[in-house]
């Protein structure tokens, strides 16, 4: 179905980017506050990333996708899934869900579909122009309060920098998992996977049943977390207490339940990890030892370089590869900002608590962050307490003291994650919550303190 409501006469005050899981939630928040704001969707519909083709071209979401946290992890506080659905629902159902959270809040109207945000800027009074492109063609600009970035991070493939040697001759076919639908392309086919993330396991299982063979290659090892412990979801058997210890408890008891549940890595073929889980996001599948044991998927140290139709490994082996998958991310990019306003190079930018510009006030991101867990719930945290900021209910501290904390928490974020782009927005989903909830409430200490100073 596709929607497609005009502009009003009168804008609203904040301008929210992105209909996608962030910002449906910055909407709900905002408008439950009763604040006027406007939405821009590049699609015809709300989902985004979790939207199987969406007709924004920017969506991931392969035909089998399935969540890798669980239903009860993953849901909005102000609207939980339906009982009925799996522990692990499939992108479908996500969407769905999505459709229901919106029309169930009446948000959809106030959402502008097929209309794309081209660039925001700040102005010398205070505000932010945000010049959106509609289906037609035409443009225009309108001045807003508050602007809130949700378009996520997941969209702009990230290859391999520099490229591998040999690969602009390489005969075979290469591709990014961003562009990866269904398994027929592997039929019978000699296929690499490069990488040891959630996509890179779901798309070489997927690869194995259909091709001649399938190879995983990877610079490093990786912790690989089955879906369910003790028969419940991984993640809910990992919350509550064990999430509030200490980091080097937590990460004992997680190495000593893995090794209960999945036994040693080295024992499949795959390299140690060089790192303690928790130290570097996790990889979740429920298919992947299986098929290292069967035999379907053959590992791989990281690729040397090209040979024409072959691949070229660290240790000196070589294979003939008919498709070559870059499984290596995604870079964090703001099109409609200048690089002067928001610079997000090596995927590093510092925003206090991950949402808060500290250079330019009345700018917010939502779910600009990867979490140990689900996305969505600290999406709603973040939206309730910049919902707080936008309707001065709460106050942000002096730029100062934003600066510091954010050199800190860098700090301590490359003290503890191994040193890689995925893990430059990195946060604990217990740890993290907790914080946005004791900022909220500090935002709004401020405001009642500066009210009884005030004369």
């Amino acid at each position: 179905m596709v929607y497609d409501y005009p502009m009003d006469d009168q804008p609203g005050r904040v301008c929210v980017i992105g209909a996608g899981s962030s910002g449906i939630t910055a909407c709900q928040n905002l408008a439950e506050r009763g604040i006027d704001f406007d939405c821009f969707e590049k699609s015809s519909t709300v989902g985004g990333n979790w939207r199987y083709e969406n007709d924004n071209g920017m969506s991931a979401a392969y035909r089998t996708l399935h969540i890798n946290t669980s239903r009860q992890m993953m849901e909005y506080r102000a609207f939980p899934m339906p009982v009925d659905y799996p522990d692990y629902p499939g992108h479908f159902q996500i969407a769905s869900y999505f459709d229901d959270y919106v029309d169930h809040f009446d948000l959809r109207h106030r959402i502008h579909f097929r209309t794309e945000v081209v660039n925001a800027a700040p102005t010398d009074d205070g505000l932010w122009a945000v010049t959106v492109r509609h289906v037609d063609g035409s443009e225009e600009t309108i001045d807003y309060t508050d602007l809130i970035v949700c378009n996520g991070h997941h969209w702009d493939a990230r290859w391999p920098e520099p490229a591998f040697p040999g690969s602009d001759e390489f005969t075979g076919v290469q591709m990014h998992a961003h562009d990866y639908r269904t398994p027929e392309i592997f039929e019978g086919k000699r296929v690499l996977v490069l990488g040891i993330g959630n996509s890179a396991t779901d798309i070489s299982v997927e690869s194995s049943r259909v091709s001649e063979k399938t190879f995983l290659a990877m610079r490093r090892g990786a912790w690989i977390l089955p879906k369910y412990m003790g028969g419940v979801p991984t993640d809910l058997a990992t919350n509550g207490l064990f999430a509030r210890a200490p980091l080097a408890l937590q990460s004992l008891g997680m190495r000593l339940m893995l090794r209960l549940s999945v036994g040693k890595l080295a024992d499949y073929g795959l390299p140690e990890p060089d790192h303690q889980p928790l130290h570097a996001h996790p990889t979740v599948s429920g298919e992947l030892i299986g098929k290292l044991g069967h035999g379907d998927i053959s590992v791989k140290p990281n690729i040397e370089h090209f040979d024409g139709d072959e691949v070229v490994f660290t240790d000196g082996s070589r294979e003939q590869v008919d498709v070559l998958v870059y499984c290596t991310g995604y870079r964090i990019t703001f099109p409609f900002f200048d690089d002067s306003i928001v610079d997000a190079e090596d995927n590093r930018i510092g925003l206090y608590r991950r949402v808060a510009s500290i250079e330019h006030p009345n700018l917010y991101f939502i779910g600009l962050i990867q979490p140990l867990g689900a996305i969505m719930p600290l999406a709603e945290a973040q939206s309730a307490w910049v919902a707080d900021l936008v309707s001065g209910e709460g106050q942000l501290p002096g730029r100062s003291e934003m600066a510091r904390d954010v050199a800190a928490e860098q700090a301590a974020m490359d003290r503890r994650y191994v040193n890689s782009k995925r893990h430059t927005v990195q946060v604990d989903f217990d740890r993290y919550w907790r914080s946005v909830s004791r900022e909220r409430e500090e935002s709004r200490r401020r405001v009642s303190r500066e009210r009884v100073l005030s004369p």
